[in-house]
């Protein structure tokens, strides 16, 4: 059963919102369905990305291979910045 709330946005979130809701669904009064839709998505993900986290990794790799990736990694990044 869907709640009636309060919710303060800045101005650009929901300027943001209106654009969103006016792409998905022609209209600027559809603010309550994209806002469920993409608080969801943003739940959803964090949630994958917490069980990926924290899931058991079952990985052969030496210390040498480690120590090889991670200088690699490490060289990638410097680079970039």
């Amino acid at each position: 059963m869907p709640r009636r709330t309060t919710i303060l946005l800045d101005e650009d979130v929901y300027e943001l919102l209106v654009r969103e809701s006016i792409r998905r669904y022609g209209t600027a009064k559809a603010l309550s369905k994209v806002l469920n839709e993409l608080v969801r998505e943003a739940l959803a993900s964090r949630h994958e990305l917490l069980e990926l986290i924290r899931s058991e990794k079952i990985v052969n790799i030496s210390e040498e291979e480690f120590n090889q990736f991670r200088r690699k990694l490490s060289k990638r990044f410097t680079d970039k910045c």
